[in-house]
């Protein structure tokens, strides 16, 4: 798949703000300061579309990105940031949720694990809670610049064990890097896929 065009539309605040569009929607989640807007600009080809910072919990609503005028990345708030207030953290897990739960464009969903860590609980606690939502996904490993291949994949095999308990089916996994653009025609190609599914 060819990025042809990459383009902001708007940010939402709850879900009855979000686009009124027939677009297929790809989501993209993860604990803050995981890489989702780094990520998001690496497939898009564009190195400011989404905005990056380095303070994690920057992204507070869903933004919404139109590719190839035809579908729909949305980058999410991360969650788990210990910093925000008690409100806020509450405020992201209800638009989260209901955005995860309601949203009918939505065509899969793509959640960040950073590579570095060893399995955090708060990300098996998600993606146990998102398998019972019935909406498919993917993981993708990010950072995987930096670390040793060996080192990555003994992290990658960590995570799938700690979160055998959580899962039903093995979730598609993708490995990825911001830096080096690796992962990007992976990921691309599992967006292709489902677009495809009637």
């Amino acid at each position: 798949m060819k990025i042809k065009s990459a383009t902001f539309q708007l940010s939402a605040a709850d879900i009855g703000a979000c686009p009124t569009w027939a677009w297929r929607e790809f989501a993209f989640v993860g604990r803050s300061n995981v890489g989702k807007s780094s990520l998001i600009n690496m497939l898009c080809g564009k190195a400011n579309l989404a905005k990056v910072s380095a303070l994690p919990g920057k992204t507070q609503l869903l933004n919404f990105f139109l590719m190839n005028e035809g579908w729909s990345l949305v980058d999410l708030p991360g969650y788990g940031f210990a910093q925000v207030t008690k409100q806020r953290k509450y405020d992201f897990s209800v638009l989260i949720k209901e955005y995860l739960e309601q949203r009918s464009n939505l065509a899969g969903v793509f959640v960040l694990i950073d590579s570095r860590l060893p399995p955090q609980r708060i990300d098996l606690d998600f993606i146990g809670w998102l398998e019972g939502c019935g909406v498919p996904f993917a993981l993708v490993f990010t950072k995987a610049d930096k670390l040793t291949p060996t080192k990555l994949q003994a992290n990658i095999n960590l995570f799938q064990e700690a979160a055998g308990p959580w899962l039903g089916a093995e979730p598609e996994l993708l490995i990825s890097s911001s830096k080096t653009g690796g992962g990007r025609i992976g990921i691309l190609k599992s967006i292709e896929r489902a677009l495809q599914l009637p």
